[in-house]
């Protein structure tokens, strides 16, 4: 089995249908989408397709969680399509808006967790019962070292954590974070993960190859 990943996908469709051909949703494979879906030229197709992938695989193999940019619109604070303060009343709106509100803030495996910013790592093996939902969607900065699961999470670019204005691929700590924001907005492109639960190991798929993903004080 395997598990892919990407976030921060941010209304950008083209760059959301490139990544997705690096996806293999055949046999039990799965794909866990780490929030941020709205805010750039296109949301609603993105958000249209999140939404027939889901009808298409069911929402159990394709994963949508929430993003702080989901939050706000939910609040009020921005609408799908546009980042200045507004009414979200538009019946078309309302409809993705319900969708938001159904997404949930993390998924888990036995070793891992996928959210879109962390989780209360003071708490150990308790972050469940302690994380709020804020950490879930917007904890800031970006937290690295050991932890007693894998965190996979976006929300922060790639560029920011490494301290690297080129850098825009997906960021390992070589502990326990795995953050895969590569502002797309930018980079043009949405990384995308790839979890092989039979060697334990993971990849940044690419149109070639599956690439091991590496430290990246080890790369660079």
């Amino acid at each position: 089995m395997k598990i892919f990943a990407m976030s921060d996908i941010q209304g950008s469709p083209v760059e959301f249908e490139e990544a997705l051909e690096l996806v293999d949703l055949s046999r039990d494979n799965m794909l866990i989408l780490c929030g941020d879906y709205v805010h750039g030229y296109d949301s609603y197709s993105v958000l249209d397709r999140i939404i027939a992938l889901q009808e298409e695989y069911g929402s159990d193999k394709v994963i949508a969680l929430m993003g702080n940019h989901e939050e706000m619109v939910m609040n009020g604070m921005r609408s799908i399509t546009e980042q200045e303060d507004m009414e979200c009343d538009d019946v078309r709106e309302d409809r993705y808006i319900s969708w938001m509100y159904n997404l949930p803030r993390y998924y888990a495996t036995d070793t891992q967790i996928f959210c879109h910013a962390g989780v209360c790592e003071e708490a150990g093996e308790e972050w469940e019962w302690s994380t709020t939902d804020y950490e879930y969607t917007e904890q800031f900065p970006a937290r690295t070292g050991k932890f007693c699961m894998d965190i996979i999470a976006g929300h922060v670019g790639t560029y920011s954590i490494a301290d690297n204005p080129y850098f825009h691929d997906i960021y390992y700590d070589g502990e326990s974070h795995y953050y895969l924001d590569g502002t797309v907005h930018k980079s043009g492109v949405i990384p995308v993960l790839m979890y092989d639960t039979n060697t334990k190991r993971y990849y940044q798929m690419s149109k070639s190859a599956a690439i091991p993903i590496l430290p990246y004080d080890e790369e660079y």
